[in-house]
């Protein structure tokens, strides 16, 4: 079963930004991002617990391709991504919406 899925405000405003720096640095290399992410974002919604906990109840997908990781909480109607995150930013800045 697939659960909807809901962005924090500041995971919609990280994706934003991520896909607007790749895409500077090539046209159509932002397409490719946020067709990563929304694979990642799929994967959490049809399979929430195959992903590891790496916080509290926080779970992670890592991307393929691209340096970033979806973290997200499973609720009970929904999933709810949390941050979409640079591998090498300091994970202290999402912790504090967990």
């Amino acid at each position: 079963m697939k659960l909807p899925i809901t962005f924090h405000r500041a995971a919609s405003t990280e994706f934003s930004e991520a896909t607007a720096w790749y895409e500077s640095k090539r046209i159509g290399l932002g397409i490719e991002f946020i067709a990563e992410i929304e694979r990642c974002v799929s994967l959490a919604s049809e399979h929430p617990l195959q992903f590891p906990l790496v916080h509290h109840d926080i779970r992670r997908v890592i991307a393929n391709r691209f340096p970033y990781c979806v973290y997200f909480r499973t609720e009970k109607d929904r999933i709810v991504v949390i941050a979409i995150f640079h591998g090498r930013r300091d994970p202290a800045i999402w912790i504090h919406r967990a």
